[in-house]
């Protein structure tokens, strides 16, 4: 086999296949073996015809065609692994010249990932670095508002029989209109919240005050001005509520008691600590992590590369697939949350693209950082976090089932070695 390859771009290549009329002939015997096997012909075993009667039944074109979507599969692959080439995503595939007792010519149009030209990483990794290093720190009222989340999370809800109070929980059937005619979204049933909390536009959980378990009331109200939604900014509209229940809370006091619920603290003191701590790892977290984001970025954006246009494919789909589950998780339908945005999925899709290249940008920048720096993955690296990964999945079979372990494999290297390359520039 012959091969010839020619750069179409940065990140795109052609390569042009010849087979030899001998080697061509291999796969068109294939072809035929594979063909027959469907066939029911008088005389002959499936899988076992001669080619003349298989080409009388099914005809010499459809027996080329196949041979040639083996030919050209098994040729694109093993010149791919054999010259290391760092395709993304399918090749589209041409054929040139197919017919028996001739070469077989066919072309692969791919995209590869591209050669960057990094700035100088070390010199911004450098300068994005605080001359004196600022003290974390976490103070009184951050330890309070942490411990009342934890005493609300753990709230007893107790139904009574009497009118809604600022704290209580309620449950709600409301419907919303504007000029008699029900906004889009604007109706739920039982839909729960915590009388005080803000939600919902100002003057609407102060219309609930007072309503008994059963009552239904009727107001009207103003979208304010400044509304997320433009269509209904500072519009009036009028709102159908009916009380379906009323619950007091029973926060539990934080002492001593409510420490030891908790988990393995003796006294209230000992969960305060635990709560700065958490606090404390959470802030120097979020220091480390903004820090990544803010010298990645800068690097990505003054480093020279032609975007393969696969790779933001993938990309969208993979932001898509995240926003997708994020929508799922809060309850919502996603077309019905694409018809509250207003847009179908290729719309979101195209303003998701700077987004989408901003990512493949810095993946292709952190893989480049990695080689320049000799920075490699062991297998005993990446099988540890393989494994501890598949630890969450209690049923071991289970696992083997739910989860692709090549993807799982490629995505574990990955993490590592970024990881590497972080502790590199964050050491310098």
């Amino acid at each position: 086999m012959k091969t010839e390859t020619k750069n179409l771009s940065q990140s795109k290549i052609e390569i042009t296949f010849e087979l030899e009329p001998a080697e061509w002939q291999e796969f068109i015997d294939g072809a035929v073996k594979e063909l027959s096997a469907d066939l029911k012909v008088a005389g002959f075993r499936p899988g076992h015809m001669p080619k003349g009667v298989v080409e009388r039944e099914i005809g010499l074109a459809k027996i080329l065609a196949r041979a040639a979507d083996l030919a050209a599969r098994k040729s694109y692959i093993e010149t791919v692994m054999d010259n290391k080439i760092e395709a993304v995503g399918a090749p589209k595939i041409t054929i040139l010249k197919v017919a028996e007792g001739n070469p077989f010519i066919f072309k692969a149009e791919v995209d590869v990932l591209p050669a960057v030209e990094l700035p100088d990483y070390k010199k911004i990794a450098q300068s994005r670095k605080p001359k004196k290093k600022e003290e974390i720190v976490v103070d009184d009222k951050e330890i309070e508002k942490s411990l009342n989340w934890l005493a609300q999370s753990r709230a007893k809800h107790i139904t009574v029989q009497r009118g809604a109070e600022k704290n209580d929980r309620v449950e709600i059937d409301f419907e919303a209109k504007i000029d008699g005619v029900k906004i889009d979204g604007g109706e739920s049933q039982n839909h729960p919240l915590i009388l005080g909390q803000g939600r919902f536009i100002k003057g609407f959980e102060d219309n609930l005050v007072g309503m008994k378990e059963g009552e239904e009331k009727e107001f009207s109200l103003v979208f304010p001005a400044d509304y997320h939604e433009k269509n209904l900014a500072g519009k009036p509209a009028d709102f159908s509520v009916k009380m379906k229940i009323v619950q007091q809370q029973e926060v539990p006091e934080i002492n001593d008691q409510f420490a030891q619920q908790l988990g393995d603290f003796h006294c209230l003191e000992d969960l305060r600590q635990s709560v700065k701590d958490g606090l404390l790892r959470e802030k120097a977290e979020k220091e480390k992590h903004d820090w990544r984001e803010k010298a990645l970025n800068e690097i990505a954006e003054r480093a020279k590369m032609e975007l393969p246009e696969n790779l933001i494919s993938q990309e969208e789909k993979a932001i898509i697939a995240e926003l997708k589950g994020n929508v799922e998780q809060f309850g919502l339908k996603w077309d019905k949350y694409l018809e509250e945005l207003k847009k179908n999925e290729a719309e979101l899709k195209k303003e998701l693209r700077g987004q989408a290249e901003k990512r493949v940008r810095a993946f292709l920048v952190l893989r480049e950082v990695a080689k320049n720096e000799n920075i490699e993955v062991s297998e005993q690296e990446a099988e540890q976090e393989m494994n501890n990964f598949l630890r969450r999945y209690p049923d071991a079979e289970r696992s083997k089932n739910e989860v692709d372990i090549e993807h799982l494999k490629e995505y574990t290297y990955g993490v590592i070695r970024n990881e590497k390359v972080f502790q590199l520039l964050e050491n310098l």
